[in-house]
This record gives structure tokens, sequence and C-alpha cells, in this order.
């Protein structure tokens, strides 16, 4: 409140109105838990009398430029006081003014706040109350370490503010022996002020006040503030108060909630980002293909600058079987793993071609196999930045010519090999690329989708399967609820979903007279794994409870009427997919199907969920460092059980095959936004920005770093690639900067597995720009054996025998 009444002061001072006649606040601003808002003062031009309108409108700071702004106060500023008012009509000449008597306010913050105000310390500032009749007077004083910041405002927000206080704590001194104080509640929630009448400045930077506060009625109060040395600092005419209920303050706390559900938008690029010349590229099928083509380059053949494989699913009756689905990850993974360990086709890169796998344009997916295939490829991309690129040409091609069809033509890889975007859908002539935006869907009361004579099939009975099932009736009303999981505990049906017998069984025994209308699908393993270690049983143990389940639900509910059919997918089918590849391929094909059903006028959401902060389920195999990993490198937060069936039931009536419901800490991201770090998904988020400075082991490039070498003796060179190799450690782990990593110390005993070490395979890469092996941790598992091979890489074997022997 008294922070928006300061901008509006301020605003008035720079528009040369110096009081505010009126302001009343319209919509309470809740300040998000994790990072801020936006806000801007809007003051109109002047009336014929002289005084002008100002407005005071806030935006969450991760919302979109374009996106909606919330008003939250509006009111009148005008040049001179209006007569009649508060003015200096109060003589503060004797303090404490005769006849007023002390009050002991000790212990009534903290009163207060079990009434619903809570206050920090910076507003906590009375000093001391006394009272008098129908009036009360403080001593005001701003905390020794906030008074130097007292000459940035008109008058500081927590001094206004803690004014205002005096009148409060006056009511808990007095009715503390009557049993406690509740608020002033009324039974209808707390009071905070609403409309502010004839506030007028008078003197500036103050943080220090002798202030008198008086009721003209039981909702309003006057107020006058002096100085220590009795100079006038403040006064107002008249503050009204409101109670605002609890569900007044939830609904603002709920759009904090549903600002973070999420759709993935396609971007159309201009003409100006798809120019570029046609590369050199092959075709490759299979690892084979991959295997010839590097040992031809090993022979010295010219690698090429592209190779293009097609990863097209078949289908039947429109929908890929799972065999297929399986099929084709799996030829698709062989590639990939080739292709990483192909030496010579470093510099070159795979481009992945699929056709209808993902909605952009009219929004239709015709092959959820390939689908999958965009969630494998971007895990690869996640662990191996610029070795791969996806390319979705138009759906409507007929397929049974897919074999005479040109791949992709060498004008179009050109475009997107110039706009530098991994991952591109071609549709008529242009190019789009996808980006994460908000969904601008707002938490119904009680979200009318569920029929109560109807049955919904929970699949899944862990954590999350339980979570919404509680959540289905206590919300939505849900009286006829099935539980399946494969182990079928007590109250649990025990069904397989990834066997459609057992599936086919499971909906013939749903009641006539309460018959399925809704199916949730929660089921899922995690299966932890760069590309480089995933194999097709490993992908097949992934895929049964997710591709093959949602597969055969799918295909046994197409003639029922049902109300919903939702499935949880993960972040990781479309970004933060490192490491998770097999998990990532088969939520992705969930995310394709959903987009299918869509099409076909059938109920289908996909909610590609964040993380969770429960330990159980799926959800307890993510350690702390994948956690930090996230959280660092995508801003990926946790979310907790209650934000989650706030989403979900946000999600519900959206019109949308795919949402994502995930916590972004999009400040940190905008904070460490610098070159490529951001996903490409998120820089309609979050826009990447050029790095300003530069310092050795925390990103220099490698033409300062090899300067610098250059210019050093052998032993230095080796202190400064050592010191290097031990920063990125450090970063890859999450440690702080007095983490003290020795030089023989092992990086698997202290924390790395397959992802982090290619995690510091890349970045020292990206440090030093020379080729480095993507086993390069494995083969040289200590800071010391690291910074001797880095040595030897840059500067050649003399340099690496001088490192051994210093290390």
């Amino acid at each position: 409140g008294t922070g928006l009444v300061e901008l509006a002061v301020r605003a008035g001072d720079e528009a040369g109105c110096g009081v505010l006649e009126e302001l009343v606040i319209e919509a309470p601003l809740v300040v998000p838990e994790h990072g801020g808002v936006r806000v801007q003062v809007a003051v109109g031009g002047p009336s014929a009398n002289g005084s002008r309108t100002v407005e005071v409108y806030s935006q969450r700071e991760d919302a979109a430029a374009e996106g909606v702004w919330t008003r939250h106060a509006t009111g009148v500023l005008s040049a001179t006081a209006q007569p009649g008012g508060s003015g200096t009509g109060f003589d503060f000449a004797v303090w404490p003014p005769a006849g007023a008597q002390p009050v002991d306010i000790s212990g009534s913050y903290g009163l207060l706040a079990q009434g619903g105000y809570g206050y920090g310390p910076a507003f906590q500032s009375v000093r001391a109350v006394w009272q008098r009749d129908g009036e009360v007077f403080a001593e005001v004083a701003l905390p020794e370490e906030h008074r130097k910041e007292a000459g940035r405002f008109g008058i500081h927000p927590a001094l206004l503010d803690a004014a205002l206080h005096s009148t409060m704590l006056n009511t808990v001194a007095a009715v503390t022996a009557t049993g406690g104080f509740e608020g002033e509640r009324d039974g209808q929630g707390i009071r905070l002020p609403f409309a502010w009448n004839g506030l007028e400045l008078h003197a500036a930077g103050a943080s220090v006040l002798r202030v008198r506060v008086a009721h003209t009625d039981r909702d309003a109060l006057s107020l006058q503030a002096v100085d220590e040395a009795g100079g006038l600092v403040v006064t107002l005419d008249s503050l009204v108060s409101r109670p605002v209920s609890a569900q007044q303050l939830e609904t603002a706390a709920d759009t904090a909630v549903a600002d973070s559900l999420f759709q993935v938008d396609w971007t159309e690029l201009s003409s100006a980002q798809g120019a570029g010349p046609s590369p050199s590229w092959v075709e490759v099928t299979t690892a084979g293909d991959v295997a010839t083509l590097a040992d031809d380059v090993l022979s010295g053949a010219d690698a090429p600058a592209v190779a293009v494989m097609q990863a097209f699913g078949g289908t039947t009756e429109g929908v890929a079987s799972e065999d297929v689905v399986l099929e084709l990850a799996v030829r698709v993974l062989d590639v990939l793993q080739c292709w990483l360990a192909g030496a010579g086709l470093e510099e070159s890169r795979l481009v992945v071609v699929t056709r209808g796998a993902v909605p952009a344009g009219e929004g239709v997916v015709s092959d959820p196999a390939g689908s999958a295939v965009w969630g494998l490829v971007r895990a690869a991309q996640a662990e191996n930045p610029d070795r791969f690129i996806l390319i979705d040409t138009d759906p409507d091609v007929d397929p049974a010519a897919q074999g005479a069809v040109e791949p992709v033509p060498g004008a179009v890889l050109g475009a997107v090999l110039a706009c530098g975007e991994p991952q591109v859908a071609r549709r008529g002539g242009s190019l789009s690329v996808p980006r994460l935006v908000r969904a601008r869907s707002e938490v119904p009361d009680v979200p009318a989708v569920f029929r109560p004579q109807g049955t919904v099939l929970v699949s899944g009975a862990g954590s999350l399967g339980a979570l919404v099932a509680r959540h289905l009736v206590s919300r939505h009303g849900v009286r006829s609820l099935v539980l399946a999981s494969r182990r079928g505990p007590e109250s649990v049906v025990a069904c397989d979903v990834s066997d459609r017998g057992q599936v086919q069984a499971l909906l013939a025994s749903v009641p006539a007279e309460h018959p399925l209308t809704g199916v949730v699908h929660t089921a899922g393993v995690s299966d932890a794994g760069v590309i480089g270690l995933l194999t097709p049983e490993r992908l097949a143990a992934v895929f049964a409870p997710k591709v093959d389940a949602v597969r055969h639900l799918d295909e046994l509910t197409r003639g029922l009427d049902l109300d919903a059919f939702i499935v949880y997918s993960s972040v990781s089918s479309l970004f933060m997919g490192a490491g998770s590849g097999g998990y990532a391929a088969a939520n992705a094909f969930l995310d394709g199907l959903m987009a299918d059903r869509r099409a076909a006028g059938l109920p289908g959401l996909s909610l590609a969920w964040g993380v969770w902060e429960q330990a159980t389920g799926m959800a307890e195999h993510i350690d702390d460092l994948t956690r930090n990993r996230m959280n660092r490198r995508g801003g990926v937060l946790p979310m907790t059980a209650a934000e989650g069936m706030e989403l979900f039931d946000a999600a519900l009536e959206s019109g949308q095959a795919l949402l994502v419901p995930v916590r972004l800490d999009l400040r940190g991201l905008r904070s460490g936004a610098a070159g490529d770090g951001v996903p490409h998904l998120l820089r309609g988020l979050v826009r990447a920005r050029r790095q300003l400075a530069h310092v050795v082991g925390t990103g220099d490039d490698h033409r300062q770093l090899t300067a610098r070498l250059a210019g050093l003796p052998a032993a230095e060179q080796t202190k400064v690639l050592l010191d290097l190799v031990r920063a990125q450690v450090g970063a890859v782990l999450g440690f702080s900067g007095t983490y003290q990593i020795d030089a023989d110390q092992g990086l698997f005993e202290i924390g790395f597995d397959s992802l982090t070490a290619i995690e510091l395979r890349n970045r020292l890469r990206n440090i030093t720009e020379v080729k480095i092996s993507p086993d390069i941790v494995f083969d040289h598992p200590t800071p010391g054996m690291l910074s001797a091979h880095l040595h030897e890489l840059i500067c050649g074997e003399q340099g690496a025998a001088q490192v051994a022997i210093s290390v």
C-alpha cells in the first residue's frame, strides 16, 4: 500500500503536483516468493483546474513483454491542497503532548503477525506510543541500517507505513489482557488501506517522525507528522480501510501460481534470420552409414558440413504402433551414438528430419513416433551442444512418396544453419522455432470438467497418482474412481497398463451405471543415463509405462464419451533432457499423441511437469546434484503438491494439447543470460545478452587463454590450466568458490557422473576451442591429469611433458 502511495507522490512531484488528492487501491499487489514485479506509474495530462490523474500498474518480472498489466490504484494529483484539510492544526511543540498516557507495545508486532499483519524488520519502526482520548501519538524511526536510504524517497514507504501502525499497536495493547489479538477481521478478513485522501508531502528524506493519528470515524483516520525539530513532513486528511478477505488474497496468489503455467508457441523466423548458402551434405540412414562416413574422413576425405537422416514413423490407422515407435527411436539412437563416437565429424552437424512430429502451423501432429524422436534428439542436443539439428517438415506430404522426396532442400539447410536455431519446423515456405510462453489460464473456482456420475481412471499409484486421485475427489467431486497400478496394493486395482489385454479387462470392469468419463495417466519410470550409455533394452523399459500404456488407453477409449484424457509428461521432453534421453523420448511421444487426439476432436492434454518437491516415487531418484543442475542450467525450481494441483486445475479448461506446469527462476536465468547460456526454448522469456566481461576459468575465450599461456613459462602455464579445471569442476558440481579441489582428487569420488563429465567437457571445449574427446574425464579423471591433457592439446607434447613433472 504505502509503496504505491510513494510512487504516486513521486510521480506527482515530477509533474508539478505535490498533493495526492485521492488514491483508491483497486487490487492488492502480491509479491511472488521468487523474482519480483515491474511497476509502471502513469500520470495524465492537466485538466482545466490543473489536476492530473495517476494510475499504478504491475506485471510479474518474468512475464512476457507483451503480457497483461494489472491496475492496482487510480487517483488524482493537484498542485495545491484543498481548503479544510488536516494542515498544521496540531501543535507539536510539547512532546509527548500533555495528558497523553504511554502505551506498552512490547511484543505487539508478534501479536499483529498472529492476526494476519506480518511486517518485516524495516517496517517494525514504531519506538513509542501514547494515547489520549481519540488520539494516538507515536515516535517512528527507520532502523539504523535503513536511514541512509531515506534520502532516496519523498517519504520512505516503511516510515509512512509504520506511522500508521500506531493505532493498531494501541489496539493490541488495549486488548492483550482480555485474551489476545485476532486482528481487525470482523469475520471478513484483515483491514488494508483502501482510499487515501489529501496526502501532502511537506519535506523529503525524513528518517524519524513524530506522529499524531486521530480516528475521524470507525474506518477512517487522519495523520500529521513532523521531524525531530518540529518541521512538518507529511499530512493526510483521511485514510479509509476496508476488509480484504482471505479468498481475495488467495486469488491474487493464485495468479502467481498460474504464472507457472506455460505453452509452446511456434514463432516464425524473418527472412533475414533464414538466409545462408546451401552447405555440402550427405544422407545417412543407419549407424553403419555414419561409421562409413567417419572412416572416409579419417582416410582423407573432406568432412561434410551436414549429414541428414530422415526419421519417419509408420502409422496404423493414423497413429504409430508401439513397435514402430520403439524401432524408430532405437534406429535414431544408434545413429546418434555412432555420430558422437565418429572421429573426424566433430565440426559437422547431424540434421534429423521428421515429418509432422510437432504441432507447428495448424497444430496437427501426424507422426507421434517422430515426436519421440524429437524428445530423444533434444536430450542429445542438451548434452552435446552444436552437434545436432532437428527439422520437422510439412505433415501433408504423401507418405507413399517418402523415399522419393528429397529430405530437405539445400536452401532450407542453409537457412536453418544461418539462423543458429537447433530446432526448426518448416511449413510451406516459412521456418518457425519453438518458444515457451506464458499460458493465460485462470484457476477456476470449481473446474466443471468431470461429470459427477462418471468414473475416472488414474493409472499409476505412486505419489503423483495418489495426489491427483485425492484432488479429484476433494476438489472435483469425483465419486467413482479407479486407481490402477502394476503392483496393485490395497485399494488399488492390479493392472499393468503396458499390457493391452489387462487394460481391456480393466475398462470392461467399469460399472455401466458409472461409465468411464476420464483418464489421468501418471505412471512412468525414470532411467538416468547419457545418450552414449542408452541401450534398446533401456529404451523399451522406459517406453512400456509411457508409450505402450498410453497407446492402449488411447485406442481402447476412442469410442467412449470422455470428459478428459490427461497424461503426465515431463519438461525433459522439451528441454533439460540431458541425462534422460529415453525418458524425454517417451514423454515427447505423449505430447505428440495428445495433439493427435485434439486434431481428431477428442479430449487430450499432456502436462509436461517440472520438478516436484516430494521425495517418493520417481522424484526420490533425483539427487541434489541433479536438482542443482536443473536449477542452474534451466532455472527449474521444485513445486509443492498444492502448487501442482492449482496448476492442474488451471490447465483443465485451457483447450490446449500441451501445457508446461513448471516453476522457473527466470530472474536467475536473466541475471546469467550471457552468450548462449539460455536454452533456445526459453528465449521468449529471457533474452540472451552479450557477455560483458571475461575471467579465466569462468568463461574466458580461447584467444585470451592462449595469449596468456603464450607469455608464461611452463610451470605457470600448468597453474593457469589447473586453476581453470578446478574452477570448472566446482561450477559443474555447484561448489562454492571457497571449496578446495586437489589436483589429484578423483572426480568421480567427489560426485561426478556421466552427465557431469559431459558438462565439464563441454565447458572446457567452449573455453579452449580445441577438439576434446567426450571421454576426456573418464580417461583423465583428476584435475591434474585433465590440465596436463589440456596442456598437450593446446601447447603440444613438449608442454605436456613439462606439466607432468610439475603436477
